[in-house]
């Protein structure tokens, strides 16, 4: 299966992932030391939902264009949605295009700061080249030069890390179509934290079954005793028959507090969502 992301960009698991994400690095920089930003699998940085793919798909309309229309509506809207919301509005301004909906590189540079380093990893040499252009265009919003780099992201969390700043934020958002995937996730996890052992790794994972899903992260912990939650958000019931229920977020090595911020954001956005699956915060391993 070859994934294009185009198909699902904005989709309620992007605006899930994507939010998270925002908070995770909101978190990190309430200390003034810089910290690494790595992006394992960047995809092209922007994506054009009026485009012929996105509209083909349509999963937009029950995403970012939802929740922008139930926000505007909506009398308080939490913070860590607000902010999200304000940096959507901004790329799209920067672009000229009402229809522009940046990747999870783009939005994390954005609030990154002068002193952190972002550094995003691309596989496809095509889609490396648009990231890099998507970068270029968008350079006014960022304090810092992001640096993209066509190699296997996988293979790049042995040559990067640890981070000479020794603090770091990794994202690995895979696109799920090897038939070796997990075993890659696995392995990368495994050697990102006897390498970084006090870094925060987050991976995001698609829910189609709720009891598939407890099993994927199961595994994926085994040998792994660092503190891990998830961030859950169903829009449907978990088991069913849709397909894609749900977004997943393991975060290894929360920050303090972030735990508590996602229990006042997440139901509030899948209420905004009109989902009637559940939004939950679980600990695996706890601190």
């Amino acid at each position: 299966m070859q994934y294009k992301h185009a198909f699902h960009a904005g989709n309620f698991a992007d605006v899930h992932k994507h939010i998270a994400l925002l908070q995770l690095i909101h978190q990190l920089s309430r200390k003034a030391k810089g910290f690494l930003f790595l992006d394992t699998h960047a995809g092209a940085g922007q994506y054009d939902l009026g485009g012929t793919d996105a509209r083909q798909s349509g999963e937009s309309h029950a995403g970012i264009a939802r929740l922008q229309q139930a926000a505007t509506g909506s009398a308080t809207v939490h913070p860590a949605i607000a902010d999200y919301l304000s940096r959507i509005d901004r790329f799209r301004a920067t672009s000229g295009s009402r229809h522009l909906y940046p990747g999870s590189p783009l939005l994390a540079a954005s609030a990154l700061r002068a002193g952190d380093v972002c550094i995003a990893i691309e596989s496809q040499a095509q889609i490396s080249r648009a990231l890099q252009r998507a970068f270029d265009q968008h350079g006014a919003l960022f304090e810092l030069l992001p640096r993209v780099e066509n190699v296997d992201g996988y293979a790049a969390i042995k040559r990067l890390l640890p981070p000479t700043l020794r603090r770091g934020l990794v994202l690995i958002d895979p696109p799920y179509e090897a038939a070796d995937e997990e075993k890659n996730i696995a392995a990368a996890l495994g050697d990102g934290i006897t390498r970084f052992e006090s870094g925060v790794f987050v991976l995001w994972y698609p829910i189609k079954r709720q009891h598939e899903a407890d099993l994927f992260t199961a595994r994926l912990l085994r040998g792994i005793s660092r503190p891990t939650l998830t961030l859950e958000m169903c829009i449907n019931p978990a088991d069913h028959s849709a397909g894609l229920n749900g977004s997943g977020m393991l975060v290894i090595n929360p920050p303090w507090q972030f735990d508590v911020d996602a229990q006042g954001w997440q139901p509030q956005l899948l209420q905004l969502l009109g989902g009637t699956g559940e939004a939950t915060v679980k600990w695996l391993i706890h601190e």
